[in-house]
C-alpha cells in the first residue's frame, strides 16, 4: 500500500508535458510535405527516362544527368542547410527552399533542350535540399519524447518511401500524361508548402551575426569536396574510373577539396559543417547504418526498374506498377514500428531489420530471365517492412540525445551520410554490372561454340523460324543468339549484387547485436 502510495505521490510531482501548439503540428506537416517532394524528385524521373531523352532529343550518355545533376546539387545544400537555419531561421530557409524549389520544377517542365534541363535540376536539388535536413531538426527540437513514437515513424516513412515510389508516380505521370507531367506536379503543392510554411513556422530565430564569420572557404572547398565526389560516382562506373580523364580531374578536385572543407571544418571559428556531433557515439553508429541503409534504399530503387526494363522489357508505367509493393509495405509497417520502438530493444529492431532485408536479397539471388512481378512481390515485401524497422530505429538513435544545438547541423549530416551511402551504392553497383556482365558474356560465349550440339540445334530452330518470316536465317539466328546470351549474362551480374547485398546486411545484423543497450532517454532526449 505504502508503495503504491509512494509511486502515485511520485507521479503527481513528475512536471506534466506541455500540450502541442497545433499550429506548430500543422507546420510540421507541411515541411514533412516539402520533404516528401524533395526527396521524391530524386526517383521521379527514374522509369521515364527514356520519354525524356526522346523530347529533349538526348543522347544515351547524357540523359543520366537529369537525376545527377539533382543529387550533385542536393548532397551539397543538405550539410549547408544547418548553418543556413541558423543563420536565418526554420521559417525562412523552408519557405525559400519551397518557393525555391517549386519554380525550378516549372522551369525544368519548360526545358527544350539537354544544357536547359541540367541546369534547372540543378537549381531545383540545391534549392530543395534545404527542405530535407530542417524536417529531422524540427521534430527533435519542438516534440516532447512522448511524441516520438508517432513523429519519427513518420519522417522515416516519407523519407524511404518516397524514392521507392518515385518510379511508381513518374511512371504514370509520363504513360497518362507527358514527361511535362513530372515537374508540373510540383507547383500547385509548392506553393501550398511555400505560403504555410511562411505562415505557420515559428521554433526559431534567425541569428545574422553568423553571416559576418561565414567561412566562404569552407563551403567552396566543400562544393568542390561534394559535388566532385558525387559526380565520380555517377560516371566512373561507366568511364572505368581514373582511366578517364575527366572523372580523373574531378578526382583531384575532390582530393584538393575534401583536404580544405576539413581543414576548415575544424580551424574555422563558425564552420560551415560541425562536425562535432560525431562525438557521441549514438550518433556515429546511426550514421553509419544510415550510410549503408542508403545503399539498399537507392540500390534496389535502381535494380529493380533496370532489371525489369532491361531484361523484360517492362516500359514506364508497368515498371511503377512492379515496384510498388516495397512502398505499400513501408506504409503498413509505419505505424507498428512507431509501436515496437517504444516497446522493444532497439538492437533487436535493427537486428530484424537488417535480416529481413539480407533474407530479401537472398531470395531475389535465384532470379532468372523469367521472373517476373509474382516473383518479385515477396523480396519487396521483406525490404518495405525492413525499411521502416530499421530507418525509425536510427533515426532515434542518431539524433534523439542530441542538445537542441546541434540537432540542426546534425540532421543535416545524418541526412548528408543516407544520400552518401546511395551514391557510393550505386557506384558499386554499377561497376559491378557492368564488369561482372563482361565476365559471363565471355564465359557463356565460350559454351556457345559450334561444337556444342544443343546450341546447333537451337540456332538451327531460330534459322528456320526466320527464313520462315523471309529474313536472313543464319544471320539473324545469330543476332538472336548473341541476345540471348547477353540477357543471360546481365542476370548474372544482377545475381552477383544481390549476393553481395545479402552479406552486408547479414553483416549489419551482427553489428546490431554487439551494439551497447542504448540508454531509457534515447529516442527522446534531444529537445528540452
Amino acid at each position: 500500500m505504502a508503495s503504491a502510495t509512494t509511486t502515485m505521490n511520485l507521479a503527481a510531482a513528475a512536471p506534466a508535458e506541455p500540450a502541442m501548439d497545433r499550429r506548430r503540428v500543422f507546420a510540421f506537416l507541411a515541411m514533412v510535405f516539402g520533404m516528401f517532394m524533395a526527396i521524391l524528385d530524386i526517383q521521379v524521373v527514374s522509369a521515364s527516362l527514356g520519354e525524356i531523352q526522346a523530347g529533349l532529343a538526348a543522347g544515351p550518355d547524357e540523359i543520366a544527368w537529369v537525376q545527377t545533376s539533382y543529387l550533385v546539387a542536393e548532397v551539397i545544400m543538405i550539410p549547408l542547410s544547418g548553418f543556413l537555419g541558423r543563420l536565418l531561421s526554420t521559417r525562412v530557409l523552408f519557405t525559400v527552399a519551397a518557393a525555391g524549389f517549386t519554380a525550378a520544377s516549372a522551369l525544368c517542365a519548360t526545358a527544350t533542350n539537354m544544357d536547359q534541363m541540367i541546369v534547372y535540376r540543378a537549381i531545383q536539388g540545391f534549392i530543395g535540399g534545404g527542405m530535407i535536413p530542417s524536417v529531422f531538426a524540427a521534430a527533435y527540437t519542438i516534440f516532447p519524447p512522448s511524441k516520438r513514437s508517432v513523429v519519427t515513424p513518420m519522417i522515416g516513412l516519407v523519407a524511404t518511401l518516397a524514392p521507392t515510389v518515385g518510379p511508381t508516380i513518374g511512371g504514370y505521370l509520363s504513360h497518362a500524361f507527358s514527361w511535362h507531367a513530372l515537374f508540373l506536379v510540383n507547383i500547385v503543392p509548392g506553393i501550398m508548402v511555400t505560403v504555410a510554411a511562411w505562415t505557420l513556422i515559428d521554433f526559431d530565430k534567425g541569428d545574422s551575426s553568423l553571416f559576418k564569420r561565414f567561412d566562404w572557404v569552407g563551403l567552396a572547398g566543400m562544393a568542390a569536396f561534394l559535388g566532385s565526389l558525387e559526380y565520380v560516382l555517377e560516371e566512373g562506373p561507366q568511364y572505368d574510373w581514373l582511366q578517364d580523364d575527366t572523372v580523373f580531374t574531378f578526382a583531384v578536385i575532390m582530393a584538393i577539396g575534401g583536404v580544405v572543407f576539413f581543414w576548415r571544418s575544424f580551424r574555422a571559428a563558425v564552420p560551415v559543417v560541425d562536425f562535432s556531433a560525431f562525438r557521441d557515439i549514438n550518433f556515429t553508429f546511426g550514421s553509419i547504418f544510415s550510410f549503408v541503409m542508403g545503399i539498399g534504399l537507392y540500390g534496389l530503387t535502381y535494380l529493380y526498374p533496370l532489371y525489369l526494363g532491361r531484361v523484360r522489357g517492362y516500359d514506364s508505367l508497368m515498371i511503377g506498377e512492379a515496384v510498388f509493393i516495397s512502398g505499400a509495405a513501408m506504409f503498413v509497417t509505419a505505424p507498428i514500428s512507431g509501436m515496437l520502438s517504444r516497446r522493444v530493444d532497439p538492437r533487436l529492431m535493427l537486428l530484424v531489420g537488417f535480416l529481413g532485408f539480407a533474407a530479401g536479397t537472398w531470395i531475389t539471388t535465384g532470379i532468372t530471365p523469367d521472373w517476373d512481378y509474382n516473383e518479385l512481390v515477396i523480396p519487396q515485401l521483406f525490404r518495405g517492412v525492413s525499411l521502416m524497422l530499421c530507418m525509425v530505429t536510427i533515426s532515434n538513435l542518431a539524433l534523439g540525445t542530441l542538445p537542441p544545438d546541434k540537432i540542426k547541423n546534425a540532421s543535416g549530416l545524418f541526412n548528408l551520410t543516407r544520400n552518401l551511402g546511395g551514391a557510393v551504392g550505386l557506384a558499386l553497383i554499377n561497376t559491378v554490372l557492368i564488369h561482372r556482365t563482361d565476365m559471363h558474356y565471355e564465359r557463356l560465349s565460350e559454351s556457345v561454340s559450334w561444337s556444342n550440339p544443343e546450341a546447333l540445334r537451337q540456332l538451327g530452330q531460330m534459322a528456320a523460324n526466320l527464313k520462315a518470316h523471309g529474313i536472313d536465317g543464319a544471320t539473324g539466328a545469330i543476332a538472336q543468339m548473341a541476345g540471348r546470351v547477353h540477357v543471360q549474362a546481365m542476370v548474372l551480374s544482377f545475381l552477383d549484387v544481390f549476393y553481395l547485398l545479402t552479406v552486408l546486411f547479414a553483416l549489419l545484423a551482427v553489428f546490431a547485436v554487439m551494439m551497447r543497450r542504448p540508454p531509457a532517454s534515447a529516442g527522446g532526449g534531444g529537445g528540452h
